[in-house]
């Protein structure tokens, strides 16, 4: 089943068990698939959102309730902060298993001799393989310094 199915199944099931904070989260996640896909057709592109880009999506979204929760706790709204972190646990069921430090820092070794990087100007390269094979199983915004660091050592 592709993630816009598995989404929608969470949806349905959510509906039958009454669950109105999960429900309510699911409905963002689908709201964002939505505005997603009109954005494609407005591009032009037709057959609707990849996973690989509801994925992203996803990604976003954790990313982003994460930094809420941090603002509530410095701004002592723990109510809130943990909300956000329920909010974090229902997405992060759809996204798949994040990789450890240990893996990412394999997969970042591995996409650098794949691509035959051998200085900063080829970062780009790297990151692009990256976020095409592992999209949604690590953070790239960390994994950014640890190529840069390895392209600038090497």
């Amino acid at each position: 089943m592709d993630m816009r199915g598995r989404v929608n199944a969470a949806l349905k099931q959510a509906m039958k068990d009454k669950a109105t904070d999960r429900l309510s989260t699911l409905r963002l996640i689908n709201a964002a698939i939505k505005d997603k896909d009109i954005e494609a057709r407005g591009s032009g592109e037709e057959g609707g959102v990849s996973d690989a880009e509801v994925l992203a999506i996803l990604g976003k979204m954790t990313k982003q309730r994460q930094e809420s929760a941090r603002a509530y706790e410095e701004g002592g709204r723990l109510d809130l902060a943990e909300r956000e972190r329920g909010e974090i646990e229902i997405i992060e069921e759809f996204l798949p298993r994040q990789l450890s430090d240990e893996e990412v820092a394999a997969a970042v070794d591995e996409a650098i001799s794949e691509s035959g990087a051998d200085s900063i100007r080829d970062m780009g390269k790297v990151m692009g393989a990256l976020k095409s094979k592992y999209t949604g199983q690590m953070d790239f915004g960390q994994v950014g310094p640890m190529v840069k660091d390895r392209l600038c050592a090497g």
